[in-house]
């Protein structure tokens, strides 16, 4: 059993906390900016609750946090009452923020300055993933820490690899999201041709999902794209401030992404009819005839 702190209570990060309780026996510490969600987790799980990072933070052998974006990143970590003031040497944090290869490289600095291992660990699966303990997370950092941490990570993960040094788990993430954003697009087409067309789509379905047109988007979102139902998963807003990192990492490192920005430009059209809550596989509805709106 080890002493292990949580920060961020999100969909993803309430049920995975309570996995390193449940499933692995650790004895975990929680904080949320929004106290009624650590009270909330305390009480479906036990444990504990802090009132910041700091104090979630103070003799934890591993420090885990899942929020939104840089910023909430450095603000839980080097802020005021940030956690790296309440760790101790030889500790390790585990950051599974969807965040910047940039802020993984400089908090993994900040963090061995004060001799704590940093591994940057952002997972893929959604909200249905973290519910089940079926997540993959890629891992950026020193294989010692994260050879240490691996056994946790294991309570709410399926597949967990160590990618590289510093920033390599946050590149990794944003392949993934560049493959997802193009099959989408893809899929999408394909639903409304196929609908256009007049075809039975639920034979074609049946057919194409047997062969090399397969995915897990397909397995999982025809049916709802068909029927318009959009309300559940990865909400489009997330997705753009996503693609948003892959963007302005391709002008650092020189990659070239014609198809992610196009894509993206089809999100921002999903946002501005008001779909920014809508799961990611909404970008059928530009190629309807009838673009539905948030309140319909």
């Amino acid at each position: 059993m080890a002493k292990v702190a949580w920060i961020g209570l999100g969909v993803m990060g309430f049920p995975m906390a309570g996995y390193l309780l449940t499933k692995g026996g650790h004895d975990v510490t929680v904080y949320n900016r929004n106290g009624a969600k650590a009270e909330a987790w305390t009480a479906k799980y036990g444990g504990h609750s802090a009132t910041t990072p700091a104090e979630a933070a103070l003799a934890a052998e591993y420090v885990f946090c899942c929020v939104g974006n840089d910023d909430d990143l450095r603000a839980v970590t080097t802020g005021p009452e940030g956690a790296f003031r309440g760790m101790g040497a030889g500790a390790v944090f585990i950051d599974h923020t969807t965040a910047s290869a940039h802020a993984a490289r400089e908090l993994f600095a900040t963090a061995s300055d004060r001799g704590i291992a940093f591994l940057d660990a952002p997972v893929s699966g959604g909200q249905s993933g973290a519910e089940n303990g079926a997540l993959t997370v890629m891992v950026g950092g020193e294989e010692e820490a994260f050879a240490r941490a691996k056994p946790l990570i294991d309570c709410y993960a399926r597949a967990v690899n160590h990618i590289g040094p510093s920033g390599a788990g946050q590149l990794a993430k944003m392949v993934n999201q560049i493959a997802i954003a193009g099959l989408l697009q893809g899929l999408s087409e394909a639903i409304a041709f196929a609908e256009t067309a007049g075809l039975n789509l639920d034979v074609v379905m049946e057919t194409i999902s047997k062969g090399a047109a397969q995915s897990w988007q397909m397995d999982n979102r025809w049916r709802t794209m068909h029927e318009g139902k959009f309300d559940f998963g990865f909400a489009v807003d997330w997705m753009r401030k996503d693609l948003g990192m892959c963007l302005d990492e391709a002008k650092r490192n020189g990659a070239q992404l014609p198809v992610t920005a196009l894509v993206d430009g089809y999100y921002g059209q999903v946002q501005n009819n008001g779909g920014g809550r809508w799961d990611t596989s909404s970008l059928i509805t530009l190629l309807k005839p009838h673009t539905p709106k948030s309140d319909d």
